[in-house]
């Protein structure tokens, strides 16, 4: 796809960048007007994704996270990577509820989250490898 602006960023993935993510991307879309609730939910969803692939894909361990935005005909896509551990069952980790990790107070609604900021949600993942999310919202146009 080509996109009219894009970027792509790679940080350590700590959760103290869960914020820096959150700017970003809010920084980026600010450029096409977007309404306050728009860059709520962009926000929300790109928060939950990092959060996720911090988490549940890194365990305490260290690497990145890819985070990439693009606009293209009053569209805006993203992005979040990891190449930690992967998801075993995309299905159930997309269940309302469900969390790998209930030792540490997780509610399991993620991706529950991103399904209902965002207009489309896409996972990828690999064990061993990693997971990506692919996500996308139209904006209003005035």
């Amino acid at each position: 796809m080509e996109y009219e602006n894009a970027f792509r960023v790679f940080f350590a993935a700590k959760s103290q960048n869960e914020g820096l993510a959150r700017i970003m991307t809010a920084a980026f879309l600010s450029q096409y007007d977007p309404t306050l609730s728009e860059i709520t939910d962009v926000k929300t969803a790109v928060s939950e994704a990092v959060t996720n692939a911090i988490i549940h894909g890194y365990e305490n361990k260290t690497g990145e996270v890819e985070l990439f935005c693009g606009y293209s005909q009053g569209k805006i896509y993203i992005e979040v990577a990891d190449q930690g551990m992967g998801i075993a069952d995309i299905n159930q980790a997309r269940e309302p509820l469900f969390t790998s990790k209930p030792e540490l107070e997780r509610s399991g609604m993620g991706f529950t989250i991103m399904e209902t900021f965002m207009e489309g949600i896409r996972v990828e993942s690999k064990q061993g490898e990693g997971t990506r999310i692919f996500m996308e919202k139209t904006l209003t146009t005035e």
